[in-house]
């Protein structure tokens, strides 16, 4: 199995964008145990099914903790991560908008200079939009405006020119998709399932590992029991997405 992972913050409120230290510390033990190869996502991409199981890291956000907590743990099992940076908030909180979400814990940002030491240790940043505008209710002139101000951001202050973007929400639409494609190489969504052949290098989709926080769920990794889960918990959002359009939409 072949599937890109993903974290936002690493903190013990218990929201739905946070896994604790605690069960990340687990998450990064099994993963470097040998079971199943971590490698960075572009490689994971680019290798395709040749090379048997695999998972790549990704960070959505920006967060401090990511800096703080999560990467001393990565850094330690030699793990490679992606973290997806959203430039017109660096340094600042995870208020999108100018918006707090109910349930969501106000949360702090890396600096553009801890996003430099991190990438002085082997960090990839990939990008987020400027904003974390939701791609899906924007017209081609605003998602455009959004993916190339956001990518000029971080060249300017990161020196990095991202090849990766991770679409906020998971919000797309067949004309974000288009402008995602021309820009960058691959393009990750929140979409629940491993990777499959002949994916969309644009609307790759993602392990939300808020899903798998409970003691050994990981450790199933490729178990008939792990694919229940993750049947379950994709059906779950599916029926939710359904009833609530608008609810989910907090990372």
């Amino acid at each position: 199995m072949r599937a890109i992972l993903t974290y936002h913050s690493i903190d013990d409120s218990g929201s739905p964008i946070s896994v604790s230290p605690e069960v990340f510390r687990a998450h990064c033990a099994f993963l470097a145990s040998g079971r199943v190869r971590v490698l960075p996502l572009v490689d994971l991409m680019r290798e395709g099914d040749t090379g048997g199981d695999a998972v790549a890291i990704t960070f959505d956000d920006g967060f401090e903790n990511t800096g703080t907590v999560a990467w001393p743990m990565l850094a330690a099992h030699g793990l490679p991560a992606t973290v997806f940076v959203v430039p017109g908030h660096v340094g600042k909180f995870n208020d999108w908008g100018g918006r707090r979400v109910p349930g969501i814990p106000h949360l702090s940002l890396l600096s553009w200079d801890a996003l430099g030491q991190l990438v002085m240790q082997h960090a990839t940043l990939g990008a987020h939009t400027m904003t974390h505008a939701n791609l899906a209710g924007l017209d081609a002139s605003g998602i455009d405006e959004e993916l190339d101000r956001g990518h000029a951001a971080m060249v300017q202050h990161a020196g990095v020119a991202p090849t990766t973007f991770a679409y906020p929400y998971g919000g797309t639409s067949p004309v974000a998709a288009r402008a995602v494609r021309a820009r960058y190489e691959f393009a990750v969504t929140t979409e629940l399932r491993p990777l499959r052949s002949g994916e969309d290098a644009a609307l790759l989709p993602r392990l939300d590992m808020y899903y798998v926080r409970s003691p050994g769920a990981l450790e199933a990794w490729g178990q008939p029991s792990f694919h229940a889960r993750l049947w379950t918990r994709r059906l779950g959002r599916q029926a939710r997405a359904w009833l609530h359009p608008s609810a989910g939409r907090v990372a």
